[in-house]
């Protein structure tokens, strides 16, 4: 992989991670398009690296927030942070364990199959229209709630379901507000991810060559400045706009993802 082919995987990553597209079923996709011929292992280990990034954005728009929520749990009170922070543990169980027991069989899925993604992408899209028709309320999450939408959140795990399409398709249907839902989306799985990273650096399968490095690099800045860009702007538009509109895109997108699956050289 080239350092103009990194820097264009990394922006799909930042604009496609805040929307309900499936920013890992893009990255595939790009990564077809581009004729990236990566193993599994370095393909799945450059998506970690450009999810890392869009995490660190996510981090930094919603730095009020995160600061509120530590404050809270050093209050040791119980309060408003200190359940919201308690449902985002318990949201993480199903991913982690996922990720635990079944990390190498996920690896599988980041090799390339593109009619794969793009069944997902069809997935992706029904879950959305069908979370559209949902009425919002003014429910916040709960304990029950947050562990169903871990679950749904340790699904999109596999490139093409997006995850956070699944999960505020999930709590939304689960009768969670939607402004309630999409922050919650955004924040439960940041500590994944650096959860992720912890992980593979103190276990050392996050190996990164020199003939890789300035691409992995490139890869990440482009990916962390397209993110904060897309979660200062695009945010409004997964809070307020229908989702119905991006279950056609990921509907058109899965069928031709199929269609370059199953003909495409």
């Amino acid at each position: 992989m080239d350092i103009l082919d990194a820097i264009i995987l990394g922006i799909i990553q930042g604009l496609t991670e805040f929307l309900p597209v499936s920013s890992s079923g893009h990255l595939e996709l790009g990564k077809a398009i581009l004729g990236d011929n990566s193993v599994p292992e370095e393909s799945l280990l450059f998506t970690v690296v450009l999810h890392f990034a869009t995490a660190l954005s996510t981090l930094l728009v919603f730095r009020k927030d995160v600061w509120d929520i530590i404050k809270g749990l050093f209050s040791f009170s119980w309060n408003k942070e200190t359940r919201f922070s308690l449902n985002i543990i318990i949201s993480m169980v199903p991913a982690a364990l996922v990720g635990f027991f079944f990390e190498e069989q996920l690896e599988a899925f980041f090799g390339g199959n593109i009619a794969f993604v793009g069944v997902m992408l069809i997935i992706t899209a029904v879950l959305l229209y069908f979370a559209d028709k949902a009425t919002d309320t003014d429910r916040k999450v709960d304990p029950k709630s947050a562990f169903i939408v871990g679950i749904a959140q340790a699904i999109a795990m596999l490139p093409g379901i997006s995850r956070s399409g699944a999960t505020i398709s999930t709590s939304v249907l689960l009768g969670v507000d939607k402004t309630e839902a999409a922050r919650f989306s955004f924040l439960m799985v940041v500590p994944l991810i650096f959860g992720k990273i912890a992980k593979d650096l103190m276990s050392g399968e996050l190996n990164f060559n020199g003939e890789n490095n300035m691409a992995m690099a490139a890869g990440f800045v482009a990916a962390f400045v397209a993110g904060l860009a897309a979660c200062t702007w695009m945010i409004k538009l997964v809070r307020q706009s229908k989702l119905s509109y991006f279950a056609i895109y990921c509907a058109v997108v899965g069928v031709i993802a199929i269609g370059f699956g199953i003909f495409g050289s």
